[in-house]
């Protein structure tokens, strides 16, 4: 389940007017169930089909339908296989269906499905809560906690469009799964989740055994488990297993006593606010960010900068997590949490991740009947796959689970954490390997491991999986620089003049037989391609570090620059012309920009 990180995401948004409601689409006499072709409404490669699947909003009070969104990409493939993989995204409350051409590369010879969840964003109606947003904007700029009267605000908004917020639940998001193998023709196909929709697999699974042919798990989050009760040990244990548990409470503790004020991206005006984050706000965006495998291998660097009193770092953590919060829809994730998760969990001391408390503020406003617990369980073979330092759906509690199912396997990868498949190569082989032969317990290698407990004992031990690999502490200088050079280009105008000086230098010396200007622009061209190289040669490894910082050689680097500036000026004081002038004060002001800014 991806948590709701809300934090630092400054979303001023106002409660939207509501859209003047579509028709409300009727099922034919006698059915439970009708497909409706549509346009696709994100890119899909071709060969795919987008549609919704008409279904009742409660199947225990049939009436009125809603309409849950799904795409289907045909394989051309010679040998295609008959049935497909079936894929949703977690959450609750993410999309699926940009995930289709991904998903087509990962099984090209079966037909895909991605499937939404009713009331995501490619379903209608759709349950955005932009009222909950606002109040955690509140909670970060003026400490007020307006939670629950915004949860009130959001949830009769939603009942003036005609939504019942007790049809959405995990069980019914299950019933679409089975009703749309159904209504698309299909024998069987091959379940796929992720995360919160590994809940729906097993159930869909359960009530649809004829029609399940295997089951994918990635981030198992089992009925089982209490995951609000277990969040801030499932951070903690995290942090330990990384080896940075001692540091970051301790950066913690600082903002407890004195909170960061941080610059943040609103994800939906792209405007520019500040938020005030203390050590509960940065325990959140750490639980969420440490669902990348990315953050997972520049955690060192990242927790060392805290500790040492750096804040540069948290404005790309919570900006993404900004990001994700709109990907999301809130008030579909509410539902789910409050009928299907709450309930489960005895919030026996408070929570550090404060979205804890205020999902629990959300519910009490919300009073929703507790969904009855499932005790659903599938006997297709099962694949389930964990990163070792997830967060939120850890081994700890994700392997036990897969042991109990009757026919399944446990892999952990190392190296990753929440996703896996979106991280690890080898993951993905292993899945598309397990697809093609689930009753036998099959590698990557062509061998066979009966419930092998690591990715080594799959034949993925020597191969590429694409993971990046751990940085210790030293081997990245931290530094917003690069990070708001992204996000704004001009304010790389001073590297770029002087490297555009620097190889006007290196050319004109070396023509004219002027060896001090020559050696200048060579120094200084040295400079910025060797700053270049190392940059380009960090992302190549993992895009996300240079969010945090550059690698540690990148200091020399300005030394070697001020040496260039020390040959023009010394070609300057032997023949004083407007041109060397000019070139010293361009690296002047490079040396400026460089020791007082991007360092």
């Amino acid at each position: 389940m991806i948590t709701r990180v809300l934090l630092a995401l400054a979303l001023t948004v106002t409660p939207p007017t509501p859209p003047t409601p579509a028709p409300t689409p009727t099922l034919p006499p006698g059915t439970s169930a009708a497909l409706e072709a549509g346009p696709c409404p994100v890119a899909v490669p071709p060969g795919t089909t987008c549609g919704s699947l008409v279904v009742p909003q409660r199947r225990d009070a049939p009436g009125r339908t809603i309409k849950v969104g799904y795409a289907v990409h045909r394989s051309t493939a010679p040998a295609r296989r008959p049935d497909p993989v079936v894929y949703m995204s977690g959450g609750p409350g993410s999309a699926s269906l940009q995930l289709t051409g991904f998903l087509s590369q990962m099984f090209p010879d079966r037909d895909v499905v991605t499937v939404e969840q009713r009331g995501s964003r490619y379903s209608w109606p759709r349950l955005g809560c932009p009222e909950l947003a606002q109040a955690v904007l509140d909670r970060l700029t003026t400490a007020a906690d307006d939670t629950a009267a915004a949860a009130g605000r959001c949830r009769a908004r939603l009942e003036q469009q005609g939504v019942d917020l007790r049809g959405y639940t995990t069980k019914e998001i299950a019933a679409d799964v089975v009703a749309l193998r159904a209504a698309l023709g299909y024998p069987s196909w091959n379940l796929f989740g992720v995360s919160y929709s590994t809940r729906v697999m097993v159930d869909a699974a359960a009530a649809d055994p004829a029609g399940t042919r295997s089951v994918l798990l990635d981030s198992f989050l089992p009925q089982s488990v209490a995951w609000y009760d277990d969040a801030r040990r499932n951070l903690d244990d995290t942090l330990t297993h990384l080896g940075l548990k001692d540091s970051f409470d301790a950066a913690a503790r600082r903002l407890d006593a004195a909170p960061a004020r941080v610059t943040i991206v609103d994800p939906l005006r792209g405007t520019e606010v500040a938020a005030r984050l203390d050590g509960d706000d940065v325990a959140t965006v750490m639980a969420e960010a440490l669902h990348e495998t990315g953050v997972v291998a520049v955690s060192a660097p990242l927790v060392a900068a805290l500790a040492a009193g750096r804040h540069e770092p948290l404005r790309p953590l919570a900006d993404a997590v900004g990001d994700g919060l709109v990907s999301h829809e809130l008030g579909l994730y509410e539902a789910v949490q409050c009928q299907d998760e709450i309930p489960a969990n005895t919030f026996a001391a408070p929570s550090r991740l404060f979205t804890v408390e205020m999902d629990k503020a959300v519910c009490a406003a919300w009073k929703l009947p507790a969904a009855k617990p499932s005790a659903a369980t599938t006997k297709a073979p099962v694949l389930v796959v964990g990163g070792r330092y997830d967060p939120t759906t850890p081994p700890r509690t994700s392997r036990p689970a897969a042991e109990a199912l009757p026919d399944a396997r446990f892999v952990e990868f190392d190296g990753t954490g929440h996703a896996v498949f979106l991280a690890d190569a080898c993951a993905r082989r292993l899945m598309a390997a397990f697809v093609e032969a689930p009753t036998a317990t099959t590698n990557t290698s062509g061998g066979s491991a009966r419930t092998p407990a690591s990715a080594a004992g799959t034949g993925c031990a020597g191969q590429d999986s694409g993971v990046p690999p751990r940085l210790a502490a030293g081997d990245l200088h931290v530094t917003g620089a690069p990070y708001a050079i992204s996000r704004s280009p001009w304010l790389a105008a001073p590297l770029a003049l002087f490297a555009l000086v620097a190889l006007v230098q290196l050319v004109a010396g070396a023509l004219r037989g002027r060896a001090l200007a020559a050696f200048a622009g060579l120094a200084g061209a040295a400079a910025v391609g060797l700053l270049v190289q190392s940059a380009y040669g960090l992302i190549s490894r993992n895009e996300t570090a240079l969010a945090v910082g550059l690698p540690s050689a990148v200091t020399a680097y300005g030394w070697l620059a001020a040496g260039a500036v020390a040959l023009t000026l010394a070609d300057l004081a032997l023949r004083r012309t407007w041109w060397r002038a000019g070139a010293a004060l361009t690296g002047a002001g490079f040396l400026i920009w460089w020791f007082a800014w991007f360092l």
